[in-house]
């Protein structure tokens, strides 16, 4: 079983930082996302991964020169332009020659997710394509999925507005499709699988969805990243990564510290997040912060992001913000 991996895309509301890293390489524990995800591929029965790439590809080369991630070989499709995601699957699998059932994620998920009981389910239905979808209080922001008890999908609505859906099912972003769906993504345009590709599914009854309530989270807000170091230090995660929790870390309060950061042994460190190349200076404090670059020292960083350019001079206060600032 193969699987295209959607790592692509431009990271904007985890900016800054995603300025200089695409979001899939941002550390959760002191492993990648990417690595994360592909474990978990693994785990479900995949033996090769397609990253479907097209922002700054060279950090994923760089980080995995053997073209390996988590014991399972990689392949690098890189898109000439934008495809959106439909056209990024078709892109990638047709790079690597996908000619029969495949699995499709989306770089920026962390899940537990039996990725083996989503094919299974996938076959059993015999359907062209399966969803893995999942409960959530607000589906606003997310591909709302209504289907029946046998599992057939009847509605797909992308980021509906308020009312226009009773479901809280959402498109959790890990698929199963067959080949043929290729053959529906027009070539040498952005065709999108959520507004163009499932709902033509929807409307010849061949759109399965796969509920399964385990460990889900879309990492793509500071609030969300910040939230999935804490739950893997939290033991939240059914099959953590071996080494994944920094030792270093125990020196601080519910936090994950890179090996390569600089904290000065007078700072305060509480339930936040100090990524690779960061200093944080003596008798600062940070909590739920996420930092990448430099705090002065005294300095205070809550509820606030420090992208890998960013400076806070001793003394400062950042608050419920992110430097470099960003629109």
């Amino acid at each position: 079983m193969r699987a295209v991996v959607l790592v692509g895309g431009f990271g904007t509301r985890l900016r800054p930082l995603t300025s200089a890293t695409p979001k899939p390489m941002l550390h959760v524990g002191n492993r990648p996302i990417i690595e994360h995800l592909v474990a978990g591929l693994a785990r479900g029965g995949v033996t090769e991964v397609v990253l479907a790439l097209g922002f700054r590809p060279e950090p994923f080369m760089e980080a995995f020169p053997d073209s390996i991630c988590a014991g399972i070989p990689l392949l690098y499709a890189v898109e000439p332009e934008p495809l959106d995601t439909a056209g990024a699957v078709r892109f990638a699998a047709e790079f690597a020659g996908i000619d029969d059932t495949f699995v499709v994620a989306n770089g920026d998920v962390l899940t537990d997710l039996d990725v083996a009981g989503l094919v299974v389910a996938h076959r059993s239905n015999g359907a062209e394509a399966t969803i893995h979808v999942y409960p959530v209080d607000d589906p606003s922001a997310f591909g709302v999925v209504e289907f029946d008890d046998s599992g057939r999908v009847l509605r797909f609505v992308e980021k509906p507005r308020p009312g226009e859906s009773t479901s809280n099912m959402i498109n959790a972003g890990t698929y199963v499709l067959e080949a043929s769906v290729l053959d529906r993504i027009p070539s040498g345009r952005k065709v999108s699988i959520e507004r163009e590709t499932f709902p033509a599914l929807v409307a010849e009854g061949r759109l399965y969805a796969y509920p399964e309530v385990v460990y889900w989270l879309d990492t793509g807000r500071p609030e969300q990243y910040l939230q999935a170091n804490l739950d893997l230090l939290d033991g939240l995660r059914a099959n953590p990564l071996p080494g994944a929790h920094n030792d270093a870390a125990k020196r601080f309060r519910r936090s994950v510290v890179a090996d390569d950061a600089i904290v000065h042994d007078s700072a305060s460190v509480i339930d936040s997040v100090v990524l690779a190349g960061a200093d944080v200076g003596a008798g600062a404090t940070l909590l739920r912060a996420i930092v990448a670059g430099k705090v002065g020292a005294g300095a205070t960083v809550c509820d606030a992001v420090i992208g890998a350019d960013g400076v806070l001079v001793d003394g400062g206060e950042l608050l419920s913000g992110r430097l470099p600032a960003v629109d």
